[in-house]
């Protein structure tokens, strides 16, 4: 065990089978978090966390002279046993969880481009995608939406002084970010300050938003960035797939079906925030994104043909780097 990768670990961990939550209630509800409080964020500039970090050498925090905010929507972590459907803020062991992975390998992507701002919130649990009880289903994802709705109020409220921003999300992270994306910017004045979406993990429909474009060009900006990845040859039927899914690759920027070797890959980032330059390659086909599979230590593990978990981290330094172009096109 010891030897697995990242992603390995990850992929291990997401087959939590133990969730027996009881109907949502007033008494079944965690409280709601005080974005007041710096403990109700993952990470802020303010203070020292796992969004500071960067591998070794290879790049550099950047926050404390960026000119840019990132608001960061991480994904579900809530997986394990639970008796409730949404996950407490003062849960210390899946906060822990949350800043070890997900802010560390996902968040820190962004510190070289902007000030890495990530909230807390009551996540719906994992389950909440795959039960047949699609009322309370609902009903978690709504609360969990209300919290990150919260938040970046709080936040344009507190802290954003009218800068730039630039959202990145992944996964549940990415549903929520949508309609963050529909009642804050789309159509509004907020969109003039918004640099670049990256709303991975999540089906993003090509009219979705009546002005907010896909990203087709490294350097265009008040733009969505999306993709979903799966093993090379591989269609998933449990998932949205066709044309009418907005899709960018993580290696040109662009929006056409050319694949793009793994030698344009500057960099993977897996476990202990290792760099693995030119680990895989990228092509759209049919509103997903193909990738053949990686060669890494323990990669014998790695057999599954939905490479959900690793969409940020197989691109980790391209993504990097073009936050940090658009936010210079941004500025011209």
């Amino acid at each position: 065990m010891k030897h697995f990768t990242f992603l390995a670990a990850i992929f291990l961990l997401s087959q939590s089978c133990g969730f027996r939550p009881g109907t949502i209630t007033p008494t079944s509800v965690p409280p709601s978090p005080d974005y007041s409080l710096s403990s109700s964020w993952a990470a802020l500039p303010s203070k020292a966390d796992d969004a500071d970090r960067v591998p070794d050498g290879a790049f550099e925090d950047k926050q404390q002279s960026a000119q840019v905010d990132v608001f960061f929507i991480h994904p579900t972590t809530y997986l394990g046993k639970g008796k409730k459907w949404n996950a407490s803020i003062q849960d210390a062991k899946l906060n822990e969880k949350t800043d070890q992975t997900t802010i560390l390998y996902q968040a820190s992507i962004f510190n070289g481009a902007g000030r890495v701002y990530a909230p807390r919130y009551r996540q719906a649990h994992l389950k909440s995608f795959y039960t047949k009880d699609k009322k309370s289903a609902d009903q978690a994802l709504d609360l969990a939406y209300q919290d990150v709705k919260n938040a970046f109020q709080y936040y344009l409220d507190h802290y954003n002084q009218k800068r730039p921003i630039i959202i990145a999300s992944h996964s549940q992270g990415a549903l929520h970010a949508k309609k963050l994306l529909s009642e804050f910017f789309d159509g509004k004045k907020l969109k003039n300050r918004l640099v670049v979406a990256y709303v991975v993990g999540w089906p993003v429909m090509k009219e979705e938003f009546k002005a907010i474009p896909v990203c087709s060009t490294p350097n265009q900006t008040g733009c969505i960035c999306s993709w979903r990845t799966f093993k090379h040859g591989f269609l998933p039927e449990k998932y949205p797939t066709g044309d009418g899914i907005l899709i960018t690759n993580p290696l040109s920027w662009q929006t056409d079906e050319r694949p793009v070797s793994k030698e344009e890959n500057e960099g993977a980032v897996l476990k202990k925030l290792k760099v693995y330059p030119h680990l895989v390659d990228a092509e759209i086909h049919s509103g997903v994104l193909w990738a053949h599979k990686p060669k890494f230590p323990g990669s014998f593990l790695f057999n599954r043909k939905n490479y959900h978990v690793a969409d940020f981290n197989f691109y980790y330094a391209n993504v990097r780097e073009n936050a940090i172009r658009r936010v210079g096109a941004f500025w011209k």
